[in-house]
């Protein structure tokens, strides 16, 4: 494990053995917290004296804090001289999930935080935070209309624990002015890995000098995307159904598909059809956007920017399967809402939930949708008038609709609860360079990653009982 992996799994660790080992709850996968009785009621609020004011802190940037913005201003206008959402970009997902730990020690969490997707096992074993299903229990509240495959990441033990919020999925982003010019069909997209890299050697250009000045494949070296093959092919990436029947105790991301996933990769860098931009997915975006990568893996989170942003057709296509005949689908990504407990008045929790329920909405995530790129978690959302509009004139839109409508509600596609994730998905990262590089072959690399994380595995489910 490499010093930055050792420093997150011991800042993980001593996060959790301040707050969870002394709790009496079960940290089970089917165990919401200890904190399920302290959702309160409306009367919260009627009985809160002055304007009940709830810090919200966020990872939102640019266009999409612009929209979440409009939407905290429309809520606060809506209850002026009841409830003040205040909003508080923390920086980046993995930076304010540290400050949310720094907080919990302090004891000045904020009353509504934005956590990424694969925090959600560390937020449960915190038992800092409220159910959102308490709560959806206390209003007799349908979460009927969140759509299942969101709903179904951010469940356990059939509860939901967090409001999902900027929910995205993969897909598989196409410049079609280069499709064109080699002769292709854009229309006519990759389905599955082998068809993906035969078209990215012809989409491969190179000038006179034989210089390169268009890969037909790039993507950030993203242990996402990993995650995304191995649930298209129905493959789990940790033990005990992806953590979701038992604290998952290993990893097994060193499967025979995992291997043939990063060799894949691998073998398209060397033999010069895909770009190596590194980690940094800033860097992977702005070669598909200069239009130097004519097929490119990315989230429905940038696809407003992409169509947006490039000087050329963008189109969008399901992410490609591992093999033709796989029958699983895609990873809820993003991040959902969490309701701090501790430390909070009945009225900031009663607040926090209000503000949920309402960025929860048709209207409002047909908004979030429309304005961002990220996938309404509210079906009806759908049936927006405006939303409609808007996936009529940008069509790229449908692509992401009919892929998650296409998906299967199952341990593989719900995604691997695990406590030291951020740790694993490095892991599988530098097993992508290391395959890349030569160093090792692909089978051995995520083996030994999976080794070297073992230790973090076991130390943080010790921490938590």
């Amino acid at each position: 494990m490499n010093k930055s992996a050792r420093a997150l799994a011991a800042l993980l660790v001593a996060g959790l053995s301040l707050t969870a080992c002394s709790s009496s709850g079960d940290s089970g996968s089917g165990s919401g917290g200890s904190n399920e009785a302290a959702a309160p009621g409306a009367q919260a609020l009627d009985q809160a004296s002055g304007v009940t004011g709830a810090e919200f802190w966020h990872s939102m940037t640019g266009k999409n804090a612009e929209v979440l913005t409009g939407l905290v201003n429309q809520f606060n206008a809506a209850h002026q001289g009841k409830i003040e959402i205040k909003p508080q970009f923390q920086g980046k997902y993995d930076e304010l999930v540290t400050k949310y730990k720094a907080a919990v020690q302090q004891k000045g969490t904020p009353a509504l935080v934005q956590v990424y997707d694969i925090g959600t096992r560390f937020m449960i074993d915190s038992k800092q935070t409220v159910p959102a299903q308490a709560f959806a229990d206390k209003d007799a509240f349908s979460l009927d209309d969140l759509d299942a495959n969101i709903r179904n990441y951010y469940s356990v033990g059939g509860k939901l624990q967090s409001m999902p919020f900027n929910s995205s999925m993969p897909l598989l982003y196409l410049n079609t002015d280069a499709f064109k010019e080699a002769g292709l069909d854009p229309a006519q997209a990759p389905k599955d890995l082998d068809e993906l890299g035969e078209l990215a050697k012809k989409l491969t250009k190179k000038d006179a000098d034989g210089k390169t000045v268009r890969y037909g494949f790039g993507a950030a070296i993203y242990g996402w995307f990993v995650e995304q093959l191995l649930a298209e092919s129905g493959t789990m990436y940790c033990d005990n159904d992806n953590g979701r029947s038992n604290k998952a105790g290993k990893a097994v991301f060193d499967s025979a598909q995992g291997a043939r996933i990063v060799q894949w990769w691998a073998d398209l860098v060397k033999g010069g059809y895909a770009a190596n931009t590194g980690r940094t997915t800033d860097d992977a975006q702005a070669a598909f956007k200069a239009g130097t990568v004519a097929m490119h893996l990315e989230s429905t989170g940038v696809l407003r920017g992409y169509t947006e942003a490039a000087k050329f057709g963008v189109g969008t296509a399901a992410f490609p399967k591992v093999t033709a005949a796989d029958q699983g689908g895609p990873v809820i990504g993003g991040a959902s809402l969490w309701i701090s407990g501790p430390g909070h008045s009945d009225a900031e929790k009663r607040a926090a939930w209000e503000f949920e329920k309402f960025l929860t909405a048709p209207e409002q995530q047909a908004a979030w949708h429309t304005g961002t790129g990220y996938f309404p978690v509210n079906k009806k959302s759908l049936d927006d008038p405006k939303d409609k509009e808007w996936v009529a004139k940008y069509p790229q839109f449908q692509t992401a609709i009919d892929q998650l409508k296409a998906t299967k509600p199952t341990p593989a596609t719900a995604g691997c609860l695990l406590g030291v994730m951020p740790q694993a998905r490095k892991g599988v990262e530098t097993a992508i360079e290391q395959t890349i590089a030569g160093s090792k072959p692909a089978q051995q690399a995520l083996a030994d990653a999976a080794k070297e994380l073992q230790p973090a595995i076991e130390s943080y489910n010790s921490s938590v009982g």
